[in-house]
């Protein structure tokens, strides 16, 4: 491998690593509350960590680009439901109608499930918990997973 497409292989992995890191954070860290959206745009970044990590240890230079390549298509799908999501945000398309909440939990009774569902927080994915210069999580998402494939992929091409 070139030395271009050995960046290509670490961005690959942590790229992803340091974005589930920051929705891992804002969640337990900063008090967010995932909604359904949000959920999705975590599964394509932990495909791609695998697909990463894998391309540290399988043999051949071909399968190891092909790993770099799948897990640079897998960020740029967390992004392009990023910006779907952030379309949604901003009320530019209309979302989906599921909300999640954190109100489940296992062996309580009846009435003490119904309690919290009522108590738990309805997480809407068409209004922002927090933006920083009018970009939400998604968006941000959205713009360094695009940007991080397209570099990923840029990187693989690119012959010495």
């Amino acid at each position: 491998m070139t030395a271009a497409q050995s960046r290509a292989r670490l961005i690959a992995l942590l790229l992803p690593l340091l974005l589930l890191a920051g929705a891992w954070g804002s969640q337990l860290i900063g008090g967010l509350v995932p909604c359904e959206m949000c959920h999705w745009q975590r599964w394509p970044h932990y495909a791609a960590v695998v697909a990463a990590a894998l391309a540290f240890v399988v043999p051949g230079r071909s399968s190891k680009l092909t790993m770099i390549a799948g897990a640079a298509a897998l960020i740029a799908v967390s992004g392009l439901i990023g910006i779907f999501h952030a379309g949604v945000e901003y009320h530019w398309w209309q979302g989906i109608t599921a909300c999640s909440t954190t109100a489940g939990g296992a062996g309580i009774s009846t009435d003490e499930m119904l309690r919290r569902i009522l108590a738990a927080p309805v997480v809407r994915c068409d209004a922002a918990q927090w933006t920083l210069l009018g970009v939400s999580l998604a968006g941000y998402n959205a713009i360094l997973s695009l940007g991080g494939a397209g570099l990923i992929a840029w990187l693989i091409g690119r012959a010495r």
